[in-house]
Parts: C-alpha cells; sequence; structure tokens
C-alpha cells in the first residue's frame, strides 16, 4: 500500500463517491445540476498545480476548475483570496458609482436614502464572509474599522 494516493486512485474514489451521492439523490427524488457542478484538487505541490482530474457523474465530465466560486467566495489554490478580492472590489466600486450619481441628482438624495442605499447596495457585497477573507495578504488592513476596546469604548 502507497503511502501517498496516485492520482489514479483518488479519481476512482472521488467516481466512486459521486456514484454514491447520485444514487442517494436519486433515492430521494433528487438530481445533481451536472453543469453547475465542479471539480477542483488543492494539494502543496507545485509542480501539480495545473493537474486536472477526471470526476463522472452520469458519465458526463465534471468541468474542472482552478478557483471555484462556493457560496459566493472564490477559492484559489493558496487560499489567499486575491481572485476573490478583485471580484469584490469591482462590485463595490460599481455600487459606489451608483451611489455617488445618486449623491449629484437632486431628487431621491437625501442624507437617510443614501445611508439606506450605501448599507444595501455596498456593505453588503462588501461584508459577505468578510471574517473569511480578511486575513488574505491581498485585504488592506488599513481600511478596517477598528474594534471597541475592553470597556466598549
Amino acid at each position: 500500500m502507497l503511502s501517498r494516493p496516485t492520482w489514479k486512485a483518488m479519481e476512482e474514489g472521488l467516481n466512486k463517491d459521486m456514484g454514491t451521492l447520485v444514487a442517494y439523490l436519486r433515492r430521494w427524488r433528487l438530481q445533481l445540476s451536472v453543469g453547475k457542478s465542479v471539480a477542483a484538487a488543492y494539494h502543496l505541490s507545485t509542480r501539480e498545480a495545473r493537474r486536472e482530474l477526471e470526476v463522472r457523474v452520469d458519465n458526463k465530465c465534471l468541468e474542472v476548475q482552478q478557483a471555484p466560486k462556493y457560496l459566493g467566495v472564490r477559492l484559489d489554490r493558496t487560499l489567499s483570496f486575491k481572485q476573490h478580492l478583485e471580484e469584490v472590489k469591482a462590485k463595490v466600486t460599481s455600487r459606489v458609482a451608483l451611489i455617488r450619481r445618486l449623491a449629484g441628482t437632486t431628487w431621491g438624495a437625501s442624507a437617510k436614502t443614501l445611508r439606506i442605499s450605501t448599507q444595501a447596495l455596498v456593505f453588503s457585497a462588501a461584508e459577505y464572509c468578510a471574517p473569511v477573507w480578511s486575513r488574505s495578504p491581498h485585504a488592506r488592513k488599513d481600511i478596517v474599522a477598528p474594534t471597541a476596546g475592553k470597556d466598549g469604548e
């Protein structure tokens, strides 16, 4: 027995597990969306970084992605979240531009409207999963809000 599994053994195990999953889903009259499902492999070997697994569901090969999105967070091999942060930055930048345009108008640009719009559009996108990616080396530490001291200052 090898101390480290081979790529072939890993693919066989994953394909067997996918068969078990599909059988379970069929039992409960559910269906896996093969078009939305992806495969990804994370490991420490830089030499094998671009290795693609062949995982099949009902004789259909799953798409392989180097940085799949899970619950709205883009996962990369190093867990630095660089690509995720770039996507969040683009989303927040476009929403801030929308708020700036609203602030420059004479209709509906009261302070209350701007505050509510900013909270709904900008903060929600910027803060989603922040505890996950906030420790990334690509997150700017100088814009993080200060925390309260011991006395709640």
